[in-house]
């Protein structure tokens, strides 16, 4: 079925639209009716993130030959954007599987870790991390702790990561390190290590307040070796390998903020045509009429910079251009119109809105993330500005 928010998208294939539907029926019948039970007690989802799996939602852009459904950007963030309506937790745990994980091995990875890493997770079987963050380290990466220092015929890693998505229950993940710490950003190296590798610790499970099924940690590093052969790229790449890899995740996270920001208006707008105050349906006032008016304009306006940031992506995979500029204006307006949509939603439904008998509390508790993590608004202003006038 074509919606009314696609049909007039007439870059959008019917393999495309297929995969939305695909998303959407599964998404509607399968996470919604689980999603408060899940964000109430923080268990992680594993048996639908197999499902998921075996629908080809977590390896969209992944190819075939490695596992993956062999699909493009558009199909990732139109997939990606339905199951986010119905949990934003379990589109976390699949935006970092897609984007964060398996892109950045598949761009930059050998063979033999793309054959090793990426289809297990491409499949669901598997659930893969990224780790950049430490607890003194955020957007300033250049200022990371950790250590990865030569030993033999590998690489022994010091140091503590935190924030880690899915870091409690990762097979694989993907961490950025030190490995020069006097060349600054320029000595950061990338490892891919297994969960079980000894000297890798899970750490405090991060107690949320939101997308909480999604499970965060700090994983803590004490004498753990790896193989030389779990150096993505090259020693010093780490920093651009990141870099590269957020790009993509923040296409993922502006879906994201999409889907939760849809979520929040369908249920305000049909609040607002069944709730009646002083003899009329709600939606009747002006100062309501404005709100929606408000929200589905932004929504849209959301939409076309993901559509514009997924094509440029595409684009990018033949021409090896950036698509930096498009990224991070999609991740700040769209997750800037989740927060907007979500506040007005709670404020549409009144106490109703404050409860949790209804799912609206919930999606303003998620929305407000996405405003956060892959990039905060006021990193995405640094780099639209920096990238528009050429100055630092």
């Amino acid at each position: 079925m074509v919606t009314k928010d696609t049909q007039n998208y007439t870059f959008l294939t019917e393999e495309h639209l297929m995969i939305q539907g695909a998303a959407r029926d599964f998404a509607q019948n399968e996470i919604a009716p689980i999603a408060a039970e899940f964000d109430e007690s923080g268990e992680f989802p594993m048996q639908t993130i197999k499902k998921m799996g075996q629908m080809g939602f977590m390896g969209i852009e992944v190819p075939e030959e490695y596992g993956g459904a062999g699909m493009d950007t558009l199909a990732y963030v139109l997939a990606l954007e339905e199951i986010c309506k119905a949990d934003a937790s379990h589109g976390t745990i699949m935006s970092v599987n897609n984007s964060l994980f398996c892109h950045g091995i598949l761009k930059f990875g050998t063979e033999e870790q793309k054959h090793k890493y990426v289809g297990g997770v491409a499949r669901g079987e598997k659930i893969g991390a990224y780790s950049l963050t430490e607890p003194m380290s955020g957007s300033d990466a250049g200022t990371m702790k950790s250590r990865a220092v030569k030993n033999g015929d590998g690489y022994v890693i010091n140091g503590r990561k935190s924030w880690v998505t899915s870091g409690p229950v990762a097979d694989y993940i993907l961490v950025f390190t030190m490995t020069d710490a006097e060349r600054g950003h320029n000595g950061i190296s990338a490892f891919l290590i297994d969960g079980d590798t000894p000297g890798l610790i899970r750490g405090k499970k991060e107690p949320k307040l939101g997308i909480r099924a999604s499970a965060t940690s700090e994983l803590v590093f004490e004498d753990c070796r790896v193989p030389a052969s779990a150096l993505l790229g090259k020693e010093g790449e780490g920093f651009k390998i990141a870099m590269t890899v957020l790009d993509a995740g923040r296409i993922g996270i502006a879906s994201q903020a999409l889907g939760i920001a849809e979520a929040a208006y369908a249920a305000s707008v049909g609040y607002v045509r069944e709730r009646e105050a002083f003899g009329q349906p709600i939606g009747q006032f002006q100062g309501t009429a404005f709100k929606i008016a408000d929200m589905k304009t932004r929504i849209e306006a959301a939409r076309a910079l993901i559509h514009n940031a997924a094509l440029a992506k595409m684009r990018a995979k033949d021409s090896g251009e950036r698509y930096t500029l498009e990224a991070s204006m999609a991740k700040l307006f769209a997750s800037e119109t989740a927060m907007f949509v979500a506040h007005h939603a709670v404020q549409i439904h009144g106490g109703m809105g404050y409860s949790k008998e209804l799912p609206v509390e919930r999606y303003f508790r998620d929305a407000k993330i996405t405003e956060i993590y892959e990039g905060t608004s006021e990193i995405q202003r640094m780099v639209i500005a920096r990238m528009e006038t050429g100055l630092r």
